[in-house]
């Protein structure tokens, strides 16, 4: 009876594990189909528009390897096989696994022989948002060939001031007054107004002008591209550049998000003068001083005293009181990271050979020690991290520090809000009050 018991049981747990295993089956199938069908066309429209483009915009073919990554799943669906076979063809599109080790985002990757234009699923909905997307991340992938190449992106720590952060709203509120016009004249009048206060700024940061930069000619020109071939009509155009700057003054900190807005927008002002402006750049232009040159404004001596007639038409009571109240929250959080990271007990992980993602809109600068990123992915040669309620990353980008662990084992270390998926080869030791990562 005994026997009979255990075989019993065993039909009926074996029974289980095969229907569990033909389900996942079933829905693995199931998800590529439809991972096939819904992207598929994607790919086809976007090569015959970049072929009706036929790299006008940078003199360069931007279609190129693209592979989209369901976010859940981790399935690739991409244009081309990789050169170590672990895509498999179906149809006309190749299907894989991204490995874990490897960060999901919207960016360029080398992975498998090849340079990779990644982006995650879904896409955009809207036809000329995802076109948008897809050129914007396209033109990441052949940055180095257009000699944009080893580009540092820092974080412009100086526009979390909100001195700062004033001149920049006054800036892009300029730009909007001249989107909002179809006066040619006008416009111009609203281009050099933005134009005095962007080198007003300049100015009073002068340190951090080459740093600013350098992300408008990464980020910047990338979202130029994505809008410039998104195939708005020029009434849309415009109307999705001021969409998109007041989305911006939603955001957390500028620090890492204002490329977006600034470049794209000077650009379209250029491009109606000279489409192949962009053509004469190079990774060691100033911007600043291009720009300026470009619409001929001459930056007086008492430029303090001009901006300080202009900048009451671009709103700059209710802007001076929306960053007062801005500034004193903002202490108050600072004041909650410097309890959680300088004076309850911490781990602290150093970098071997990192890779991250996460999200620009929201990251903070933290006094001297480096920057909060309030949601952050991290893999490394000692496993993965994934924080979801700040961690804090040096400002040399050489170590980040997240809350006291309050669970170890081998493979697994969690804190509030964060995790470790943990190789083998390294552990946990503690050091006083804090803790270590380290080899075994």
């Amino acid at each position: 009876m005994k026997n009979t018991t255990k075989i019993l049981a065993f039909i009926i747990t074996f029974s289980i594990m095969s229907c569990n295993s033909h389900n996942n089956k079933h829905t693995t199938i199931s998800l590529r189909q439809d991972l096939i069908m819904k992207y598929e066309p994607v790919f086809n429209d976007l090569k015959k528009n970049l072929a009706e483009e036929n790299g006008k915009l940078w003199a360069h073919q931007l279609y190129g390897p693209i592979m989209f990554v369901d976010r859940n799943s981790r399935t690739i669906i991409a244009n081309e096989p990789d050169t170590k076979g672990i895509l498999t063809k179906e149809g006309n599109v190749y299907i894989g696994i991204l490995p874990k080790e490897i960060n999901l985002s919207n960016t360029a990757h080398n992975w498998n022989g090849k340079r990779w234009t990644m982006l995650r699923l879904p896409l955009p909905k809207d036809y000329n948002e995802r076109l948008d997307l897809l050129t914007h991340e396209l033109f990441h992938r052949i940055q180095p060939e257009l000699g944009f190449k080893k580009i540092n992106n820092k974080n412009e720590n100086h526009l979390d001031d909100k001195t700062a952060r004033v001149f920049l709203k006054l800036e892009l509120n300029a730009l909007k007054k001249a989107l909002m016009t179809n006066n040619d004249s006008i416009s111009q009048i609203h281009i050099r107004n933005a134009l005095l206060f962007r080198n007003y700024r300049d100015a009073l940061f002068t340190n951090e002008k080459k740093e600013e930069n350098t992300l408008e000619i990464n980020e910047g020109l990338a979202e130029y591209t994505g809008s410039i071939l998104s195939k708005r009509t020029d009434k849309k155009l415009k109307e999705h550049y001021i969409k998109a700057i007041n989305s911006f003054y939603n955001n957390r900190t500028f620090v890492r998000s204002f490329a977006y807005v600034t470049i794209p927008v000077y650009g379209y002002f250029m491009n109606k003068k000279n489409p192949n402006w962009n053509k004469a750049l190079t990774k060691k232009t100033n911007l600043t001083d291009f720009i300026t040159t470009f619409f001929k404004v001459t930056i007086p001596t008492n430029l303090k005293d001009i901006v300080d007639k202009l900048k009451a038409n671009y709103g700059y009571d209710k802007i001076s009181a929306i960053e007062r109240e801005r500034a004193n929250e903002h202490k108050k959080l600072i004041e909650k990271y410097k309890t959680e990271f300088l004076k309850n007990p911490t781990l602290t992980i150093t970098f071997e050979k990192m890779n991250i993602s996460f999200d620009p809109r929201n990251i903070m600068p933290f006094e001297n020690l480096g920057t909060i990123y309030p949601s952050i992915r991290i893999t490394d040669n000692w496993g993965i991290l994934t924080a979801k309620n700040g961690a804090l990353l040096s400002k040399n980008w050489d170590k980040v520090m997240v809350s006291v662990p309050t669970s170890i084992s081998d493979t697994l270390v969690e804190g509030n809000g964060w995790k470790i998926e943990l190789n083998t080869a390294w552990k946990i030791v503690k050091r006083k009050n804090n803790y270590l990562l380290k080899r075994k």
